[in-house]
């Protein structure tokens, strides 16, 4: 006696393209994954630079920022911690927004204000980093 073959839920098409029933596939889960992993540290390593940071004055504070390696470490930072905070917040608004027209415009707000938050931040490294 043969056992019967098993039904799978999902078309060929999905399984050929590993994606569920969302369309997204497995993309966002590893995005957040990896940026959350990368955050631990960069997360300690900007905090250590902010406690020295404390008691300077604003040329000093300016010279330690516009180094080369506290810069890149910074920059590491902001470009993890916001990938990381607009894939969470796109997630939450996926969830709990039912109404398609808010939930693209609350998308769009979300990335767009994602990006701002890197690039005005990512400005004023570099600002500080090139000494325009």
């Amino acid at each position: 006696m043969s056992a019967a073959p098993a039904k799978h839920i999902r078309t060929p098409l999905g399984s050929v393209r590993g994606r569920g029933t969302a369309h997204s596939g497995t993309g966002h889960f590893w995005r957040q994954r990896l940026t959350a992993v990368a955050n631990i540290p960069l997360t300690i390593a900007a905090l250590i630079i902010i406690i020295t940071l404390l008691g300077r004055n604003q040329a000093a504070t300016a010279q330690i920022l516009g180094s080369p390696l506290v810069a890149i470490i910074i920059l590491l930072f902001i470009i993890s911690i916001t990938t990381h905070m607009r894939i969470g917040m796109q997630v939450i608004i996926e969830d709990y927004v039912h109404d398609e027209s808010v939930k693209l415009a609350l998308l769009m707000a979300n990335t767009f204000f994602a990006i701002a938050v890197a690039l005005s931040s990512a400005y004023g490294i570099l600002k500080l980093s090139f000494g325009v």
